[in-house]
């Protein structure tokens, strides 16, 4: 479990946003969503210790994050999987290179098991067949699902999403929101999702967390943001093309 309590940041004198407190129970996929500059995704950073906040705790499992060791941070990090906006691939190196990155740092597997935690890893993405391609080959939902197998392959426990279904096409968004549900169901996976696409919001979120005017404006279920009367988030929704 996941517990963020009375978090404030700052960058200078400028606050991003304070007394921010969210649980996230294990298996639940939690969205971020606010206005570009909210610090969603400063948010998340806070949670795998890319970043340290002026006040505040992030405890997991109980244990304040900020407080570990390198040793034990560094372990920490290995349970978390990071699917970065752009995908953040190699351009230099195949996707299967890619996918097993992780695993040539932070494991001592085999080439035979590494080749098996690859190729299992891009069959999830339904990527079975194209490890040998360099990303320049492949279109923009593909590098974003090879990114998504390699934050799978060390099988972490937490996925983060920064931005998952930006700048693709519709018909691309609905996979990748289908394979964040699958990635839930099938490993079991508690998830993060920083998003503007409220209809990705929708798919595949259990519970919502709304930033805005430097703080936690809004936090709750799917359905209780349908039915809710909070005019900034209503606003916000309602800026989309999707309306609750």
């Amino acid at each position: 479990m996941i517990e963020i309590k009375n978090l404030t940041k700052s960058f200078g004198k400028n606050l991003v946003w304070k007394d921010v407190s969210i649980d996230i129970h294990p298996g639940e996929t939690l969205a971020i969503i606010g206005k570009s500059g909210s610090g969603k995704s400063v948010l998340m950073k806070h949670l795998n210790v890319l970043l340290y906040p002026d006040e505040g705790e992030v405890l997991i499992d109980g244990e304040n994050v900020f407080e570990m060791r390198y040793a034990r941070l560094r372990k920490l990090r290995q349970r978390f999987g990071v699917l970065f906006q752009g995908a953040a691939l190699f351009d230099s190196i195949t996707a299967f290179e890619n996918v097993s990155f992780p695993l040539r740092y932070f494991s001592d597997f085999t080439e035979q098991e590494i080749r098996n935690r690859v190729l299992e890893s891009l069959d999830l993405v339904n990527l079975s067949d194209i490890g040998n391609k360099s990303p320049a080959e492949l279109s923009g939902g593909m590098r974003k699902r090879v990114g998504l197998a390699r934050a799978i392959v060390l099988k972490p426990d937490y996925l983060l999403y920064d931005e998952p279904t930006s700048g693709l096409d519709p018909q691309t968004s609905n996979e990748i929101n289908d394979l964040i549900i699958n990635m839930a169901e099938t490993l079991d996976i508690t998830s993060v999702v920083i998003t503007h696409d409220m209809h990705s919001v929708l798919r595949v979120a259990d519970k919502v967390a709304f930033l805005d005017e430097q703080k936690l404006s809004w936090y709750g279920t799917i359905d209780e943001m349908k039915t809710s009367d909070h005019k900034a988030l209503k606003a916000f929704v309602k800026a989309s093309e999707y309306t609750i």
